[in-house]
């Protein structure tokens, strides 16, 4: 089959690849020319703009959105909606809130164009070991572009699957993003009291590895988190301050109307929100409370 794709970085120019190699012709746009060069050498045909994105392909049309969530995604699909016809698919691979993705799919679908929202994890590795997809939409839509997930996913039957109407797919996404944050904040706290224990030297790439074969918490993010400790010195030059894309919020806001608790997960996005304050005024009141009623020491500022 064939596949427009929009927006060329990292996910969706491994993504052009993938599906160029397993046959699929690709038709690839993004803003830089330079990734649009990238996309073709890796066997994508090229597109100048959006309309000649859409006048390259043959209907009915599939263009998928590897785009920012938010105003990005907001607006291409506002001018691909003017451009695409009944019968087209637009899936929007990005990060995008399910109720975004629900109101989108509603409006499209009064022009008759239908509307998938595809989470997609894998990051820069899925060009080689495959995409995992969790697919929303029209049941009939998601058949169609089938030839295509099966060639992104690890395998043609394993890593993908539509798991709802309009909005699921990027609802499971989002859950799977705030898990992700709580594992991350493991690994990351029980490696730190690792390094802390002063006894015995600890070699923590050496155990990363060892934790790797047969232990119950291993797991391809441990398996990145040993070739980061590997790296030693490299970890030093690297600034504490952890971004979040907003699925951890998301996933939280949800706990929170649904009335179902997730504390691991609030708390790990909790300690990334605190990585980000140079100025850490909160514990600095702590330090000088403590000092006010008991008369602690408190350290230099």
């Amino acid at each position: 089959m064939e596949l427009g794709i929009v927006g060329l970085g990292r996910m969706g120019g491994g993504m052009a690849a993938r599906l160029a190699k397993g046959g699929h012709r690709v038709v690839g746009f993004a803003r830089t020319p330079a990734a649009v060069a990238a996309a073709v050498a890796d066997g994508a045909v090229g597109a100048s703009s959006l309309a000649d994105l859409v006048a390259k392909l043959r209907p009915p049309r599939a263009v998928w959105l590897m785009v920012p969530a938010g105003d990005p995604t907001e607006q291409y699909v506002q001018e691909l909606s003017g451009l695409l016809q009944r019968g087209d698919t637009l899936i929007d691979g990005g990060n995008s809130n399910f109720q975004d993705s629900m109101r989108r799919a509603a409006k499209v679908g009064t022009l008759g164009i239908d509307y998938l929202d595809a989470g997609v994890s894998g990051g820069i590795w899925g060009r080689t070991e495959g995409y995992c997809l969790m697919v929303g939409g029209d049941e009939a839509a998601c058949r169609r572009l089938e030839p295509a997930f099966r060639s992104l996913a690890p395998s043609p039957t394993a890593g993908w699957g539509r798991v709802g109407g309009s909005g699921a797919g990027h609802y499971v996404k989002m859950v799977h993003n705030g898990i992700e944050y709580g594992l991350m904040e493991a690994y990351a706290e029980g490696f730190d009291i690792l390094r802390a224990k002063p006894d015995w030297k600890l070699d923590l790439a050496q155990i990363a590895t060892i934790w790797r074969s047969g232990s119950v918490v291993r797991s391809w993010l441990l398996d990145l988190t040993a070739e980061i400790l590997e790296d030693g010195p490299a970890l030093e030059q690297i600034a504490p301050y952890v971004r979040d894309s907003g699925e951890g919020r998301w996933t939280v806001a949800e706990s929170i109307a649904l009335d179902v608790p997730a504390p691991v997960i609030m708390l790990a996005l909790e300690r990334r929100l605190r990585s980000r304050q140079a100025d850490p005024f909160a514990e600095r009141l702590l330090a000088a409370m403590r000092q006010k009623f008991g008369g602690h020491a408190v350290g230099p500022g």
